[in-house]
């Protein structure tokens, strides 16, 4: 009888000691879980001031976005009293400002390029809006569509012939940024003319003069705004919007970056041909370059060669010294 009181009362001794240190253990993990979490969290304001000292853990929020005040498309009023239309462009202002690769990447790529598509736009009577609609086209790089549609305005061959842009198997013209520039102009006074804003211009883009119009006419109803259109058309000029937003103030949407991060145009000589050339890399030899950087300034040039039976003149790109290294 003595010898089990002496093990009960060692029973209740062990079962004490772990009472005690399931406690502390507890409150070991309390503790260390409150310093983890009671990180104060910083402002938009605040997260800036030093992007070299920032911790992705301590700074990286997801935050719902403002619809600008007064937006608008090449001066013309956005209805966003309108919860479709608000909705639809809050959608397009989220996913290009948490996209944050990409946009960094056209924040870059704009520095380098807008400079070359605005007076260009200016020179023919082209809201200066319209530069974003080249950058959701492309990306503002020379991409090609599975449908063919080729460049930073993405047009299709016919399009650009009926523009006078040469495409051939030795030149094509919609890689050339100036050339292609002009040519979405001409589309876009015309589609303005037809529909009588420039909204409707850039939808036209996307779907069509008459696609735009069949639409109107079979739903009764005029302005893009208005219109029930499919998914890429409907969502294209939220998209124009949304990305004229963030390149517009990107340090308010959380792009950080010094102006020696972004991409800066190399300046260039202009050489005029007006005869065959039998080969390229050559050619760029000649000039202390080589075929790709030739190619980088020129991507128009679609061969190594060029034809040129009919002597046309043709204005090559080679960059000045000292931009790239020298050729071995």
């Amino acid at each position: 009888m003595q010898m089990f009181n002496v093990k009960v009362r060692g029973m209740n001794r062990i079962k004490k000691v772990v009472v005690v240190c399931a406690v502390i253990g507890v409150a070991a993990i309390f503790i260390n879980a409150v310093k983890t979490t009671s990180v104060p969290l910083k402002t938009v304001d605040t997260a800036t001031e030093n992007k070299d000292s920032l911790s992705l853990v301590e700074d990286y929020n997801i935050y719902a976005l403002k619809i600008p005040a007064g937006i608008n498309f090449a001066g013309e009023r956005v209805p966003v009293e309108d919860p479709d239309v608000r909705e639809r462009l809050d959608r397009e202002l989220l996913v290009n400002t948490y996209w944050q690769s990409n946009g960094m990447l056209l924040i870059k790529r704009a520095h380098k390029y807008f400079p070359i598509i605005e007076p260009i736009l200016k020179y023919h009577g082209v809201p200066d809006d319209f530069k974003y609609l080249a950058v959701i086209e492309s990306g503002l790089t020379q991409a090609v569509s599975p449908a063919g549609a080729t460049g930073f305005w993405q047009l299709m061959k016919a399009t650009a012939k009926e523009r006078g842009l040469e495409v051939n198997d030795n030149v094509d013209e919609r890689y050339h940024i100036q050339k292609s520039t002009e040519a979405a102009c001409v589309y876009l006074k015309k589609a303005k003319e037809r529909f009588g804003n420039w909204t409707m211009a850039a939808a036209a883009y996307n779907a069509g003069n008459y696609g735009m119009a069949r639409q109107m006419d079979r739903q009764e109803i005029k302005g893009y705004y208005n219109v029930l259109l499919g998914e890429e058309t409907g969502r294209y000029v939220f998209r124009i919007l949304a990305i004229k937003e963030i390149l517009s103030n990107p340090e308010a949407y959380g792009f950080n970056f010094d102006k020696e991060d972004l991409y800066t145009h190399i300046p260039v000589n202009e050489v005029t041909v007006d005869t065959a050339v039998s080969s390229f890399p050559k050619f760029a030899k000649e000039f202390g370059i080589n075929y790709k950087i030739l190619k980088i300034h020129n991507p128009w040039l679609r061969d190594d060669h060029l034809n040129n039976a009919s002597r046309k003149e043709y204005i090559i790109k080679i960059p000045k010294p000292g931009y790239y290294p020298p050729m071995k």
